[in-house]
């Protein structure tokens, strides 16, 4: 669990994140052409013009679930979930993830996920981080938490997911990103954030 003496943002980070959300966009839209639509996604071609005023094209992609992960941490290890990737169409070794819909709570989201792919319920759960994951083409948006105090039940993958679980030590799990071998970026990048935490001292 997180110390109470967290103190994540200091007030000349906040005061430049705030800087940077108050710049102009210097797109112009001129118009936008719905391409592609199913239950997860949406893709719109825009007529743009670019910052130097140049006509072009822009494609995006907009997400119709948020991305949510859960780090399940406990003595030192971390639960992973082990699932084929169709797109990559590689193997790949993540935390726990699933598609939060709108409206749901995205912790709800990450209590049903920890349940379903590994059989953990949780006690706890903090915030850990909150990230874009492809800004240049999509908005797609993912928020991870920090699971603590589990007790096991029984997993119910979908029928979608053919799992494996394995529960691996921080410091592995944490070469294993060093070395290019786990690349999934929730994963990536709250290892890291924990990482840190436990540098810092405010990860008990």
């Amino acid at each position: 669990m997180f110390l109470r003496n967290d103190t994540f943002g200091q007030e000349e980070t906040l005061g430049a994140f705030k800087n940077l959300f108050c710049m102009k966009n210097p797109w112009t839209t001129l118009a936008k052409q719905l391409k592609y639509d199913n239950p997860w996604i949406r893709v719109e071609e825009h007529e743009v013009l670019n910052p130097n005023g140049n006509p072009g094209i822009y494609g995006a992609v907009y997400f119709k679930n948020q991305a949510v992960g859960v780090f399940p941490y406990e003595d030192g290890h971390v639960w992973m979930v082990g699932q084929y990737r169709y797109v990559l169409d590689q193997y790949s070794w993540e935390i726990p993830e699933g598609g939060s819909p709108q409206g749901e709570d995205p912790l709800q989201t990450a209590q049903r996920e920890l349940l379903e792919e590994t059989g953990l319920v949780a006690s706890n759960y903090e915030k850990l981080l909150e990230l874009h994951l492809s800004n240049s083409v999509s908005d797609e948006w993912g928020i991870v938490y920090l699971a603590t105090g589990f007790t096991q039940h029984q997993a119910n993958p979908e029928d979608t997911e053919d799992l494996r679980v394995k529960r691996m030590p921080l410091e592995e799990l944490f070469a294993e990103v060093e070395a290019g071998k786990i690349t999934d970026s929730l994963t990536v990048a709250a290892v890291y954030k924990v990482m840190m935490l436990k540098a810092q001292g405010k990860l008990a």
